[in-house]
């Protein structure tokens, strides 16, 4: 795994579905996204956080699909870094053509988990809350869900640091 390089990958479970969401993070996000997107230009001076609605290119100047781009700009995005997220029509095909796309671009595939690394490793969270965004994915009950959001709220973290805190003063 570099930090340095650009991922890609589809961030919505595989199957039916109204919609799906394919993400990109890195230094080069924005502009492997502003090549794929008919008038990608639109999202080159981006500041903050954009919303676009374009066209998704292949690469042969077809259509892949309508889409909804979301732009945030590094540091303020769940990694820290220049981030994308592309909102697609759901299923098998839409998705998976817009992630090859990408890596045809010059972003690489995302390790399961790569993302929140990113997240850990750039200081958007520390390692409990990294931790909590697995168990909040994987919890089976809302018990089990209510408690990974708050270790990813950092309720862990201020009790530690309130631990902390009470032995330093002492």
């Amino acid at each position: 795994m570099l930090v340095e390089d650009t991922i890609a990958a589809i961030a919505t479970p595989p199957g039916e579905g109204a919609l799906a969401i394919v993400r990109l993070s890195g230094p080069d996000a924005i502009s492997i996204a502003e090549r794929c997107l008919r008038r990608g230009e639109r999202i080159r001076g981006a500041a903050g956080t954009r919303v676009v609605v374009a066209a998704f290119l292949a690469g042969d100047s077809g259509v892949i699909d309508q889409v909804v781009v979301v732009v945030y700009r590094a540091p303020r995005s769940f990694t820290g870094e220049d981030m994308v997220e592309v909102i697609c029509h759901g299923g098998h095909t839409v998705p998976r053509q817009i992630l090859l796309r990408f890596l045809s671009e010059g972003a690489r595939a995302a390790e399961p988990g790569e993302f929140t690394r990113r997240a850990f490793l750039n200081g958007k969270m520390d390692l409990s809350q990294a931790e909590a965004v697995a168990e909040l994915i994987r919890a089976g009950t809302e018990k089990a869900g209510r408690a990974a959001a708050r270790r990813l709220e950092g309720g862990l973290k201020q009790a530690v640091e309130g631990f902390r805190n009470g032995i330093i003063e002492l």
